[in-house]
């Protein structure tokens, strides 16, 4: 089985990217492709699902968020589409702080989970996360953020969306001022690839 891939982003797409390594192009699919940067060599963290019709890579910046994705696969009823969609609408420290604190309400508005599948995540995963993020880790995408107190009342997934934007290159202030535009067309479930095209769009629209 494959634990990670290092090769160069040949290709970005909203759920995937191509992995160009050593001239064979992997297809990963990531719950936010934007915090790798086209035509840059990284290292990628691997889960592969194997499959009677296919074999998927599902590719991850972080251990912690590799972890946590083979994690809820082992839950009945999730599988790696239903994983990476909750891994796009939070970061793994919320994730893991909400099933710890059996938070249903903040679970149930994750991509892919209705009450009855968050009931069965805190049931079977509420006691095997601790090892995962420690009180103090950071979200670190290797990027250097300097997330103000004004964050700390924004959507968990702006904030990821905003360390993804910075390690695209733009500036700090560049991404708070598309905030203000985007902000109040943000709704409470959006996951971070959703804020990310909208945040891209205007953007690009200058």
């Amino acid at each position: 089985m494959l634990d990670f891939l290092r090769g160069t982003v040949a290709q970005m797409q909203t759920d995937y990217i191509v992995l160009d390594v050593n001239g064979v192009g992997y297809r990963v699919f990531c719950s936010n492709p934007y915090v790798f940067q086209v035509d840059k060599e990284v290292q990628v963290l691997i889960h592969q699902h194997v499959r009677e019709d296919a074999i998927l890579l599902y590719g991850f910046k972080t251990r912690e968020e590799q972890t946590l994705f083979r994690r809820l696969i082992d839950v009945s009823g999730i599988g790696p589409r239903v994983a990476v969609g909750i891994l796009s609408g939070a970061t793994p420290q919320n994730i893991i702080s909400s099933i710890q604190q059996e938070n249903i309400t903040f679970l149930t508005k994750l991509p892919g989970i209705g009450k009855k599948t968050a009931q069965r995540v805190i049931l079977d995963l509420k006691d095997k996360l601790d090892h995962i993020v420690s009180n103090d880790s950071t979200h670190d995408y290797n990027v250097a953020v300097s997330l103000d107190q004004s964050d700390v009342s924004m959507p968990a997934p702006w904030v990821e969306a905003k360390e993804a934007l910075i390690g695209l290159g733009y500036s700090e202030k560049e991404v708070d001022q598309v905030w203000e535009v985007i902000r109040t067309n943000i709704d409470q479930n959006d996951t971070v690839e959703t804020i990310m095209k909208r945040a891209l769009q205007s953007l690009f629209e200058g």
